[in-house]
């Protein structure tokens, strides 16, 4: 199980960045539309003065029962040892355990 505080500080991420979502992605699309150097400085400014946490690279993937950072299938939302756990016992339809 993860630290509370590391799954509260990725909870309060995610919800900064669907704060400033909006006013990023304008932002984003007036640099990149942009033709004057000095123009793309002024809106860069303004990008970096967005706070750190509203940007959605912040965000990481995290285990939905653990809360554990590494190890995590996107399919599943699970780390690797969950998921080998609920195979084993059949709770995830369609995943059969190998041998051969």
């Amino acid at each position: 199980m993860a630290k509370k505080s590391m799954i509260a500080r990725d909870v309060k991420r995610k919800k900064m960045v669907e704060r400033f979502a909006a006013k990023r992605s304008a932002l984003m699309e007036a640099f990149a539309n942009a033709a004057d150097p000095m123009e793309r400085l002024e809106i860069h400014r303004k990008i970096q003065q967005l706070p750190r946490n509203s940007a959605p690279t912040r965000i990481t993937n995290r285990c939905w029962a653990t809360g554990k950072p590494r190890g995590v299938y996107r399919d599943f939302g699970l780390c690797r040892n969950q998921l080998r756990e609920r195979a084993h016992k059949g709770l995830l339809p369609g995943v059969v355990k190998s041998s051969w």
